[in-house]
């Protein structure tokens, strides 16, 4: 089994990403505003507070694009509106031939949208499936993986639909890869690019869209109403917990390296193999020799693991997380279930994986027998 996890962010990138995001907020805010909770009510004029206005621009910024729109409903509700504002009813979309992630298919399917499969490693076949359907809309590109084997790369794929058809509007989901990786859909050519911000150390329900001005604006006159609006403190709470996000993924990303490193040379017994794979996030895989992966799972949680996410990676994480590997994963083998768990290592260091991942194997095989 071979795996291609996204390539991290290093430590001195993450800070330097840190650094530019903190310039950029200084070209925006004063000092004294910078300490202010924030505004809530819709402005006359902007038709939200000021607070949230002044965020969306930071962000437009440092991510170098036209727009960048905060909206409800986390990443789920972002990548929705961003489908809303150029798909219709009875549209095509182009797709990657792998499991849909679950809350992507219940909007296109409720949206009444027809999802067109095709292999996005193999760039005639993309190619060939527009030319086969001359009316597609659009094309969403999730940016990490979504089978175990994957690994194409998000900007070859955007090139190759814009190569055979430039008119083709492409969204990419950057859920588990914005902040982590050097560059985001929008960077290499995608329309529009959708992520959680509660994924990234901000409030719940939060989610950015970002790219072209005109997708974005159609995005606002459909999200007009006071009750939608992102709230100026909102805003403020996601725009710090931004800041801290990079070098807080990067010293996860280290761990992880540490550990698939550490179990691979047989550090803990019965463990058969680990990887590293985008499933959804950065996680580490490991493999039992045993199929005593749910037994496994309940005593991490006894020994102190998060037994289940909240936001994945948001703020209220920081247990290491030992759970079942992914949906879109099992989707693809079924079989994974019972000998591989997914450990996220969030804010914890190796020793600590190490004891609650050695305690709940022992456990798991001394009950078994």
């Amino acid at each position: 089994m071979q795996t291609f996890p996204l390539k991290s962010l290093s430590m001195k990138e993450a800070k330097q990403r840190q650094f530019q995001l903190i310039d950029v907020i200084t070209h925006y805010f004063r000092g004294d505003e910078i300490l202010s909770l924030g505004d809530i009510g819709v402005v006359r004029g902007l038709n939200k507070p000021q607070y949230t206005k002044k965020v969306e621009e930071v962000l437009a910024e440092f991510f170098g694009v036209e727009r960048a729109m905060l909206v409800r409903g986390a990443g789920t509700g972002a990548l929705r509106y961003g489908f809303i504002s150029f798909l219709k009813p009875g549209d095509q979309i182009l797709v990657h031939d792998a499991p849909i992630y679950p809350t992507s298919k219940t909007t296109l399917d409720s949206m009444g949208i027809e999802a067109i499969f095709v292999d996005f490693h193999q760039e005639e076949k993309i190619k060939k499936a527009i030319q086969l359907h001359p009316h597609l809309k659009g094309a969403l590109v999730q940016h990490t993986r979504q089978k175990m084997d994957d690994h194409y790369d998000i900007g070859k794929v955007i090139h190759s639909i814009r190569s055979i058809n430039p008119s083709i509007y492409i969204i990419t989901d950057d859920n588990y890869a914005a902040m982590k990786v050097e560059q985001v859909g929008v960077q290499v050519g995608a329309d529009l690019t959708t992520f959680s911000l509660f994924k990234l150390l901000g409030p719940e329900g939060i989610g950015l869209i970002i790219g072209k001005e005109d997708l974005i604006q159609k995005i606002e006159k459909l999200n007009y109403s006071g009750g939608s609006q992102v709230q100026g403190y909102e805003a403020m709470e996601a725009l710090r917990g931004l800041v801290y996000a990079p070098v807080m993924l990067a010293i996860q990303a280290e761990v992880n390296e540490e550990l698939v490193t550490m179990l691979n040379r047989g550090t803990v017994a019965g463990v058969k193999r680990a990887f590293l794979a985008n499933a959804q996030s950065k996680v580490l895989l490991v493999e039992l020799t045993e199929p005593i992966a749910e037994e496994v799972l309940n005593y991490a949680n006894e020994f102190g693991a998060a037994p289940h996410p909240v936001g994945a990676e948001s703020k209220y994480e920081f247990v290491p997380m030992f759970y079942r590997v992914s949906n879109t994963f099992l989707t693809s083998d079924p079989a994974l279930a019972k000998k591989m768990i997914r450990i996220n290592p969030l804010r914890s260091g190796p020793d600590t994986i190490i004891r609650i991942l050695t305690l709940s194997i022992q456990k798991a095989l001394a009950n078994s027998q």
